[in-house]
């Protein structure tokens, strides 16, 4: 043979294949990682923007935060220390921003009782206690949350405390721990997002990005995943189908690592999972997928059309949620999967003084709204009222046409039991719960606690959190009752609290560092000035406490 001929054609094959691995890398875009914000005091900025999401023609018009074109900073917090969030709406409509999965006071949440017009800056302070894990904030709007949520509004919180941080976890951030937040867009014929008459995307986004691919580095590493989708449910699983372990649940760390190679993961609910690719080559790749074809009749996307308000070309089907190149392994690794994490005392059954039942309703005929107990949600009417401190089980049943992802705002909670059997409840979801999934035909028991946070006129919210059925009124309102908290109501700088007035000289800021010149009407303050809790003697010879847990704008 010639040589030059066989030189000439080894070149084109080499060629070849350099354009091949070309193409098969042009089909993926590398994974943006939100930049973090950190300390006390955070200063957010929600504004509108672009983002090139479809790879030619017009940019998608889209929501977000600070210098963000899609999506918001990760607020990393410390358990136990007070933060200011200023928070301005640049937006041209009202919205509201609701720390998600937050112990915090109702006047604070974030929810449809707080709502933030055009132009206003509103800046809540609160001190943190809840347990290191994945929360996230978003709007709360309602009627308005799919819209929003949908533009792209939202971001992940990550909070640390002293017990996570003793364990042998990976925590560089955007190195071997990854957020990793999973929703899907529909778009219009110039490139815009569908807002409307549409509850599942065409197209994955993870973290705002279009076929998103990252590198990772040979050793354990840190998926902190969040379900931000309007409506579609994921069964997580591997390409290779290996075991992977989830450490974390909406509130915090399980007792030890529980392995699984497939996990349903519905919208709001976010999960903490170690991956080992200790023993994968480097170059070699692998996708986490969504494993959600064949699923039983009521999961959220496993619809079988792939058009119309509740179609989608993801529909029925399973898709890479991510694409994983396996890289170097970095300094100081974690290699090895801890035994156990923390020592969690959970609630249980027989903890529960007072149970309530809530019931699905609605849903017939197709179009009709959902709710609960035929209640559509009216933001005059208290549903729920509960005692402070009280310990309560809730059963939801949802004897109804489709499944549903139910959230309570204010409390992390213990599952005790599905279809009122204990032994049901998944290994996976064993840890502190804000949001559960309620499969079609099946029911709930979770066990709470409503401990610090009283006010007898400012609700918390519980509901689908379906943005889609939220916003048709498939959500309630509770309050906490109880004359231990402060405040009430607040004029100028005079506290209300259970008929007492209570006056102070400082700014109405959080109790955290902050000293209280107080007078008391109706009684004598027997010790505690400076403090924000007095201890008091009333004139009709009764002692108490005054306590301003927290004070808002």
């Amino acid at each position: 043979m010639n040589i030059k001929l066989l030189t000439t054609n080894i070149t084109i094959v080499f060629l070849c294949v350099i354009l091949l691995n070309n193409l098969v890398f042009a089909q993926y875009n590398t994974l943006w990682i939100p930049d973090t914000l950190t300390g006390t005091t955070f200063n957010l900025n929600l504004h509108t923007a672009t983002k090139q999401l479809v790879s030619s023609g017009q940019a998608t018009n889209t929501y977000a935060y600070n210098t963000a074109s899609f999506w918001g900073p990760t607020l990393i917090m410390n358990k136990d220390e007070c933060v200011q969030i200023n928070l301005t709406n640049n937006l041209p409509d009202t919205t509201t921003t609701h720390w998600h999965g937050f112990h915090i006071p109702a006047m604070t949440d974030g929810g449809p009782h707080q709502p933030i017009a055009p132009n206003e800056v509103w800046s809540p302070f609160f001190k943190i206690r809840n347990n290191a894990a994945t929360y996230w904030y978003h709007p709360h709007l309602h009627t308005k949350t799919t819209e929003q949520v949908v533009m792209g509004a939202g971001g992940l919180i990550i909070v640390r405390d002293p017990i996570e941080a003793a364990l042998p976890l990976p925590r560089k951030y955007g190195i071997d721990d990854i957020p990793v937040v999973l929703t899907s867009r529909r778009y219009t014929t110039n490139n815009q997002f569908v807002t409307t008459n549409s509850v599942y995307g065409d197209y994955m986004l993870t973290n705002g990005t279009p076929n998103a691919q990252v590198s990772l580095p040979k050793q354990y590493v840190r998926l902190r995943i969040l379900n931000a989708e309007v409506e579609r449910a994921y069964n997580l699983g591997f390409s290779d189908n290996r075991t992977f372990y989830v450490i974390g649940n909406d509130g915090g760390l399980l007792n030890a690592p529980v392995p699984v190679t497939r996990m349903i993961l519905v919208t709001g609910e976010r999960v903490e999972l170690l991956v080992n690719l200790g023993n994968d080559p480097v170059g070699t790749s692998l996708d986490l997928m969504a494993y959600n074809a064949g699923q039983p009749l009521g999961f959220p996307g496993g619809e079988p059309n792939t058009t119309g308000q509740f179609g989608s070309l993801l529909n029925n089907t399973n898709f890479s949620v991510l694409h994983i190149n396996v890289a170097a392994t970095t300094s100081n690794p974690i290699t090895t999967l801890p035994t156990t994490l923390v020592n969690n005392t959970y609630w249980t059954a027989a903890d529960a003084t007072n149970t309530r039942q809530i019931n699905v309703t609605g849903g017939a005929p197709p179009g009709t709204a959902f709710t609960f107990d035929n209640a559509p949600y009216d933001m005059e009417v208290i549903n729920q009222t509960v005692n402070l401190d009280a310990i309560e089980r809730w059963n939801i049943t949802n004897n109804n046409v489709f499944g549903h992802a139910f959230h309570i705002h204010d409390v992390q909670f213990k599952i005790v039991a599905r279809n009122n059997n204990p032994a049901s409840v998944k290994n996976y979801e064993s840890g502190w719960k804000d949001v559960l999934y309620l499969p079609r035909n099946e029911s709930v028991s979770f066990v709470a606690k409503f401990d610090h946070f009283a006010d007898d006129m400012m609700p918390y919210m519980y509901h689908c959190h379906f943005l889609d059925h939220e916003d048709g009124g498939m959500m309630g309102q509770f309050v906490v009752t109880g004359e231990s908290i402060c405040p009430v109501s607040i004029s100028g700088t005079t506290v209300t609290c259970g008929g007492t007035v209570v006056s102070y000289t400082t700014p109405p800021v959080d109790s955290c560092g902050v000293t209280y010149t107080w007078t008391v009407t109706g009684g004598t303050i027997l010790n505690g000035q400076g403090s924000n809790q007095v201890s008091v003697q009333w004139n009709n010879g009764a002692t108490g406490t005054v306590t301003v847990e927290q004070v808002a704008p």
